[in-house]
């Protein structure tokens, strides 16, 4: 028997009994809608993060912090040590450190100011006190005039450019360039014994540019585009007092080179504080997303297990009505078989029957699981509500995955019935009522 002939006998013992075999198919079309659905929101979760990373700088990036405590062996130590991250050690990692690609300091206040424009229009926001480097190495475009210059870092000149949200707030629709803003901070000074100041600072800068959106950080809470970045050395002279430095961010060349790049950068560091790195603590953006990945996978195994359950119920399904099949075309089997019919004329009928039946199921369920993506999708916006749009992401790889496997249950499941029909002998077929 041809392949074809086989196709076109299969499709028409279906056809002649549509109710059962959409029934049949139901497994398998829920099977496969599930994994499509299920793994369309993982993959548009992780696109999610992977967006916020970049917002952050990417992976390829680490942040080095001053600390007073490190966990060790399960538990919190105290760091005992008066050295203190300066600006000079910037200019050692770039100098000195072959995997890094940009370095850039940051002071910054996440919490909030009070900043006020010259007309008594006010606003909460954080700032960052940053150098020149800040926007090439964030990859952050300005949206109207200039931004920080080393000019301005060496100078520790008082002005600030602004975000979209700090923008919109003090401004409106007008241009903020060359306008006057004020920024009151409580308690931001140290006095020269290096005791904080209750008193609340006030200074004045001149807007000189403002930056595109950027949007809210999912991991820290913080929206970018409501900050106000100053010079870090105005910052210190204006708010801290003092010429330490919070954060270092360090970009390497590639997501494989941060180990290399935290080794130089500890190596530098150590040469420059009398052999103590101690006191500095280390947040690697790529440990977060090798974390994601694990998740990523534990939420596919899961999700396939799931799926593999409802693909075995629906192969059962298939079974059972292939086996209904030859049952009741038992005097059919026979008929054939002697007319010529060999064992494996029957054997390829009945198997590609089972065949067709779980490949439109599963063509049916790749429909349904892209819809429920969509859908699903939708939902979990109005649900989560951290995010405006969350992407279904429905891959061809999974398609082909979920169609091929779909085909196969149905060889698997149908070749017990298909065997069993090419079995039977002729005459005792057809003595069956």
């Amino acid at each position: 028997m041809r392949l074809i002939e086989g196709l076109s006998i299969g499709i028409s013992a279906i056809r002649a009994n549509k109710m059962r075999s959409l029934l049949t198919m139901l497994g398998i079309i829920i099977g496969v809608a599930a994994v499509l659905a299920m793994i369309a929101i993982g993959d548009g979760a992780k696109i999610i993060v992977l967006k916020d990373a970049e917002k952050l700088g990417g992976a390829n990036q680490f942040t080095m912090y001053r600390t007073s405590y490190k966990r060790e062996g399960g538990r919190w130590i105290r760091i005992r040590s008066n050295e203190y991250l300066e600006y000079e050690d910037v200019l050692a990692i770039e100098a000195e450190c072959p995997s890094v690609i940009a370095v850039t300091p940051r002071i910054p206040e996440w919490r909030g100011a009070l900043i006020q424009a010259a007309d008594g229009s006010e606003t909460r926001a954080g700032y960052n006190g940053v150098d020149a480097a800040y926007p090439i190495a964030m990859d952050w475009a300005i949206q109207e005039g200039r931004f920080i210059t080393d000019e301005d870092v060496e100078n520790a000149t008082k002005i600030c450019v602004l975000g979209e949200e700090v923008v919109t707030e003090l401004f409106g629709d007008k241009s903020p360039l060359g306008q006057e803003i004020k920024i009151a901070k409580g308690g931001g000074r140290y006095d020269r014994w290096g005791r904080r100041d209750s008193k609340r600072s006030t200074e004045r800068f001149t807007v000189v540019g403002t930056m595109t959106p950027r949007g809210r950080s999912l991991r820290f809470g913080w929206s970018y585009d409501n900050l106000v970045f100053i010079p870090i050395s105005t910052v210190q002279e204006r708010f801290t007092g003092n010429n330490r430095i919070q954060d270092i961010v360090i970009y390497a060349h590639t997501v494989e080179d941060v180990p290399k790049a935290i080794e130089e950068v500890k190596t530098v560091i150590r040469k420059r504080h009398k052999g103590d790195d101690k006191f500095v603590g280390i947040f690697e953006m790529r440990a977060g997303m090798a974390q994601l990945e694990k998740i990523s996978k534990m939420i596919k195994i899961a999700l396939g297990s799931i799926a593999g359950f409802s693909l075995l119920v629906g192969g059962i399904g298939i079974m059972n009505m292939m086996l209904v099949a030859v049952t009741e075309r038992t005097r059919e089997i026979g008929l054939r078989k002697a007319l010529g019919a060999k064992s494996v004329n029957i054997l390829v009928q009945f198997l590609m029957e089972a065949v067709i039946l779980c490949g439109v199921g599963g063509a049916l369920g790749v429909g349904l699981g892209i819809f429920a993506g969509e859908g699903m999708a939708i939902l979990a916006v109005k649900i989560a509500k951290i995010v405006p749009e969350w992407p279904a992401v429905v891959s061809t790889q999974w398609v082909l995955i979920s169609v091929s496997f779909s085909a196969v249950i149905g060889i698997l499941f149908g070749l017990y019935p298909a065997v069993k029909a090419s079995s039977l002998s002729p005459i005792e077929a057809l003595r069956t009522e």
